[in-house]
């Protein structure tokens, strides 16, 4: 077979790669590409490149992958003790997009909790959410920020409220900016989540805001959920860590999507 992958096109080639993936549990080295296909690394490295940048497959260190399913979402202690320094650098690129007077929904999540301190200074702000995390830390803080929490079914594991009676007090509202985080996000399928409920609210937040950012760590890109939200081409903006790989970032500028990779070290050091 690598005689034979010699002298296919690129195109067939990279099919071909898929294919070994597909038949290898998912997950290949580089050097075994390198002896499957019987071409050069450098080659190999260039075909992942371009898998990534079409949403095909995901870049990891010494190989790649094809997408991993997500079958349950840690439970909110987990997810506040994870990857702090990533989502505090996403979070400061996030505060720059809010300005005084707008009306901002924040989803559910760690990552746009990690908004709360950086919002405190703003004039004349509303804030709507569906995170009893960030209505506590917004009542603690003191501040002039209007709340509106959006109610619904109660889901503990997350500490928000999740299902179609919050849906339908979102699309009662009008949002200036939606900050939205998921579990699970990547080109083809956009983001996705284990979880039914949580559909309904996360595309009502979309629908009713005038424009939509997606806030989430790289660590969460190439998995998927069972339940799909929405293509990442219903965001104006993609805000993620420097752990993204430049190829799978340039396959998200290539839908007209924007997106930051923002420096974690740098705001770390800060």
């Amino acid at each position: 077979m690598a005689e034979d992958c010699k002298h296919l096109i690129p195109a067939q080639r990279r099919e071909q790669l898929v294919h070994k993936l597909r038949q290898e549990g998912g997950v290949l080295s580089v050097r075994q590409l390198m002896d499957l296909l019987g071409v050069s690394h450098m080659t190999v490295r260039r075909d992942i490149a371009t898998l990534e940048r079409e949403g095909l497959a995901h870049s990891i260190p010494g190989g790649v992958r094809l997408g991993s399913n997500l079958r349950h979402e840690p439970a909110f202690p987990a997810k506040m003790e994870s990857e702090r320094s990533q989502k505090t650098a996403i979070a400061a690129a996030a505060a720059k997009l809010v300005h005084d007077d707008m009306v901002i929904y924040l989803d559910a999540g760690t990552t746009t909790g990690a908004l709360v301190p950086l919002l405190l200074d703003r004039r004349c702000l509303t804030v709507i959410t569906n995170d009893f995390a960030i209505v506590d830390a917004l009542m603690m803080s003191a501040c002039a920020i209007d709340v509106i929490h959006v109610g619904g079914h109660v889901e503990l594991k997350n500490h928000s409220t999740v299902g179609h009676f919050a849906a339908d007090m979102l699309r009662q509202l009008s949002c200036d900016l939606a900050f939205i985080s998921t579990s699970s996000w990547d080109l083809s399928r956009g983001i996705t989540t284990p979880s039914e409920s949580k559909v309904a609210v996360k595309l009502a937040a979309i629908e009713s805001s005038s424009s939509a950012t997606l806030l989430a760590t790289s660590s969460k890109f190439g998995q998927f959920g069972t339940y799909k939200i929405s293509p990442l081409q219903r965001f104006d903006r993609v805000i993620t860590d420097d752990g993204l790989s430049p190829a799978a970032a340039q396959g998200i500028r290539d839908v007209g999507v924007v997106i930051d990779c923002v420096p974690v070290a740098e705001v770390g050091a800060a």
